[in-house]
């Protein structure tokens, strides 16, 4: 881009998402698990699980045929009425202690886990290898883990969003800007795109895009978030800016994030997909470390002088205790300041790109333009290419 500079990146390296596998078939399968079980007292706290997960399962005693036919009589609220499923057609298998020698020679597949409530038995994990089994679930501690994976299965979940954080080396580097600017290009370039408000003491992302009094849920009606968040549910009661929803902050009191509530809200922003910008705090707290080891992806805004990159180097000391990748954006250069190769190699981080001093921004902000609206401006056309750069990279992200 004109009067910019920006360099190859590294290929980014997504993980799949708990489930993704067993998601991706749930879409086909109706989002309904398959549950092989006869002991009553398990079954009964399978379909209690379910139940608090959302998903209505298929009850068998014993590995069904593909068309659900055989193999087995279906538990209460199976639901074989309206259609079952086979034991490699089910988005998910929870195979009981009591029905794996049943299940054995059963044709291996993703998406198999072996359920019970014996915490002593020292053969269960041979029993797992023999069935295939992903991981052995032990009830009640791995309750929880286990209502993840089925509403997983319910909600679809396949490839997670692709997570980018954004965070100042300094003072009024521009991060947020460039998250904004990040979330809105995304937006238009047809994303299913979330912007996250990680900084409380910020100005509001909600605010930088016009959208105040826009009606929709912040930060503080999520502080006594226990547990998974739907992440149908929590997209849907964001408000919607620009195309892209908004998480950020009110303008009441400032509210504690509990670090356990951050995590499952930005959980459940990457299940559904698409890309989620996080706009961060310089102190690396508790939560925001919650935050920074589900992103793909942290990008540094470093302005092009020495006291700056002096800064940023502390904060980029803190990041790179949790984040895996971090790269700097030199945001302008100062009359004799440093170019932004030699920024990059003082901070030890990988170069993503130069973004220079766009005239005129602040006063289209505060006019109500957000960031990165204007297609030509220099803003726009670093993300632009950003985004073409990294989508492209990152395999199994839509571009």
């Amino acid at each position: 881009m004109s009067g910019s500079k920006s360099c190859e990146l590294p290929e980014v390296a997504l993980a799949d998402g708990a489930g993704s596998k067993a998601g991706a078939r749930g879409a086909r399968a109706g989002g309904r698990p398959l549950i092989i079980t006869e002991d009553p007292l398990l079954l009964d706290d399978l379909l209690r699980l379910c139940a608090a997960a959302g998903a209505e399962p298929h009850v068998h005693h014993a590995v069904p045929e593909q068309t659900g036919t055989s193999g087995g009589g279906s538990g209460e609220g199976a639901g074989e009425a309206r259609g079952s499923v086979g034991w490699e057609s089910a988005p998910l298998v929870l195979v009981g202690d009591d029905a794996a020698l049943r299940v054995r020679g059963a044709p291996r597949r993703d998406g198999v886990f072996l359920v019970g409530r014996d915490l002593d038995d020292p053969l269960v994990w041979q029993r797992a290898v023999e069935i295939g089994a992903e991981e052995v679930l032990r009830l009640p501690d791995a309750e929880s883990r286990l209502v993840d994976r089925i509403a997983d299965v319910v909600e679809g979940a396949g490839k997670p969003a692709l997570a980018v954080g954004v965070i100042g080396g300094s003072g009024g580097a521009g991060a947020s800007t460039l998250a904004c600017a990040l979330a809105l290009r995304a937006a238009r370039a047809g994303e299913r795109t979330i912007l996250i408000d990680g900084d409380p003491l910020g100005g509001g992302m909600d605010v930088l895009l016009g959208g105040e009094g826009a009606e929709g849920l912040r930060w503080p009606d999520f502080a006594a978030s226990r547990g998974r968040v739907g992440a149908g549910a929590l997209e849907e009661s964001l408000p919607e800016l620009h195309a892209l929803r908004v998480l950020s902050w009110d303008r009441g009191d400032q509210v504690v994030v509990p670090p356990a509530a951050m995590r499952s809200v930005v959980a459940a922003a990457r299940r559904r997909g698409g890309v989620v910008v996080v706009d961060l705090p310089r102190r690396v707290d508790e939560a925001v470390a919650e935050v920074l080891t589900q992103l793909d992806l942290v990008l540094m805004v470093v302005r092009g002088e020495l006291r700056a990159v002096a800064a940023a180097g502390r904060v980029a000391a803190g990041v790179r205790m949790v984040a895996e990748d971090v790269r700097v954006v030199v945001r302008g250069r100062c009359p004799g300041g440093l170019d932004s190769e030699a920024v990059a190699g003082l901070l030890g981080v990988p170069l993503a790109g130069e973004v220079p001093v766009e005239v005129g921004l602040p006063g289209q902000v505060a006019e109500g333009e957000p960031p990165g609206a204007r297609g030509r401006g220099a803003l726009a056309r670093f993300c632009d290419g950003f985004w073409q750069r990294v989508l492209v990279s990152a395999p199994g992200v839509p571009a």
